[in-house]
């Protein structure tokens, strides 16, 4: 009998993972991903195996499960409304804050870019 869990980490990844563990907070979103990356695909291979969806399915249920993150331009304006309310801790704004210079850095970057 195998004791093994059907999603177990690679040797490779786990090592990786275990390297970043002084960055924890980008580890444990690493980590959230990468299991929740392959319970979907257990999934789609569950339904696609069992011929229980149109040839396109396993594509649309991607799309809707893993949309594309927001740009760093629009989590800077979604900052930039909390800020304006100003209904935030101390540490919710220093985030907020961050969060809309490193976009305005971005674009400084870029613009220095062009203009070479």
């Amino acid at each position: 009998m195998n004791n093994q869990h059907p999603i177990t980490l690679p040797p490779e990844l786990m090592q990786q993972w275990l390297e970043k563990v002084c960055s924890s907070v980008d580890l444990l979103n690493e980590v959230a991903q990468w299991g929740a990356d392959q319970e979907l695909q257990a999934c789609i291979n569950f339904v696609y195996d069992n011929e229980l969806c149109d040839p396109d399915f396993y594509n649309n249920l991607r799309t809707a499960r893993r949309p594309n993150p927001p740009s760093d331009t629009e989590q800077a304006l979604t900052a930039l409304q909390a800020v304006v309310r100003g209904a935030m801790d101390i540490r919710e704004q220093h985030q907020n804050l961050d969060t809309i210079r490193r976009t305005l850095e971005r674009l400084q970057k870029l613009e220095e870019q062009l203009n070479d």
